[in-house]
């Protein structure tokens, strides 16, 4: 089973006990992230499809690390002019263990099992 998100403007694939790489998010390091916005949840040959969201679904997972991606180069150059300009640049990202992909059916049976 696996899910497509909506964080930080982009879309991404998680599954149950892999991570993700996203844009950076604010929290602590172990601390708990849960993303509510569900694109799409595919289950064997089930698919759910949101309009533009799955209704009560969500994927709750960890936050595992802060970081910097690898060096971008940025080299602009005029010719004939003697303009030269390096730059580089590392973009932040935040690392997710994704621990559970939720849907409606069984966030409503978590809370009956909560309440008893």
């Amino acid at each position: 089973m696996y899910a497509i998100v909506e964080t930080g403007g982009k879309q991404y694939q998680v599954e149950e006990g892999r991570y993700v790489d996203v844009e950076l998010l604010d929290g602590e390091q172990d601390s708990k992230v849960i993303f509510d916005k569900v694109v799409m949840i595919v289950n064997g040959k089930k698919s759910k499809v949101g309009q533009p969201y799955v209704d009560g679904a969500s994927a709750e997972g960890s936050i595992v690390k802060h970081d910097k991606a690898k060096k971008v180069i940025v080299y602009k150059q005029r010719p004939k002019k003697g303009y030269r300009k390096k730059q580089g640049h590392r973009q932040g990202f935040t690392r997710v263990m994704i621990s559970k992909i939720r849907t409606s059916a069984q966030k409503k049976a978590a809370a009956d099992s909560a309440e008893a």
